[in-house]
This record gives structure tokens, sequence and C-alpha cells, in this order.
């Protein structure tokens, strides 16, 4: 798949780690539903941190990608779910660290809860994988 990111004159520059226009060549769309920081016994991971829990999350979108015949440098586009918004530099790097700087676009919006207290975020993903 061929893709490019990039952000157009006349738009601000990014200020986290995303990009704000990806464009995709033909290819197979997978979508990942929400991801949490819950694990396979449903016991949430990183309580308190949205780093640790961002970084647990992506991880999971990673085997999700992989699972699909893709990478993470398939992703075009992720949606951020959190409980507090003010968590968003712990986000940003944590993107920064899985990602590198191959950036899907990116929404973050802050939702009142999720399905458990002590998540701090949900994340769903589209690849577009070759």
């Amino acid at each position: 798949m061929s893709k490019s990111a990039f952000n157009p004159d006349g738009l601000p520059t990014p200020r986290g780690s995303y990009s704000l226009v990806n464009v995709a060549q033909p290819g197979r769309m997978v979508f990942i539903a929400g991801q949490t920081a819950s694990d396979h016994d449903s016991k949430v991971v990183g309580v308190g941190d949205s780093k640790a829990q961002t970084r647990f999350i992506l991880g999971k979108i990673q085997r999700a990608v992989e699972s699909a015949g893709g990478t993470m440098n398939d992703l075009v586009a992720l949606s951020v779910f959190t409980t507090d918004v003010r968590n968003h530099r712990d986000i940003n790097e944590a993107c920064r660290e899985v990602l590198g700087s191959n950036f899907p676009t990116r929404t973050m919006v802050q939702v009142v809860a999720l399905a458990l207290p002590e998540l701090l975020l949900e994340i769903n993903a589209t690849a577009v994988i070759p």
C-alpha cells in the first residue's frame, strides 16, 4: 500500500503525534474496534497511568492489524476516547514511542465514562493493507 501523510498549507501544524491528512492507495480496509487497557482476564493494565494504558492499547491494535496481514505503518486513522483530555501529552508521547514518525490521522474526544472506572481511554483504528 502506498500511504502519504501530510499537513496542508493553510491549516495549523499538529502539536501532537498525528497527521492532518493521510492518502492511502487501493488496498483492504481493516476496521479495529475500540480497544481498552484490559487484559485477557478483564484486569485493567496501568491503572491511573494514561501513558501505560496507551502503550498497552496500541500493542493490542498492533496484534489486531498484524492478524489481518498488515503492520502499524498501515494505520491511517485512530479515534481516541479519553475520560480526561488533560492526559493528551502522555497519550501523544506514547503514540510517538510506538508509532515513530509515521502518524495516522487522529481524533481525540473526552467522554464522561468508559466501561470500567479504571479505564482512562479507548482507541479504535482503521488500516489500509495492500
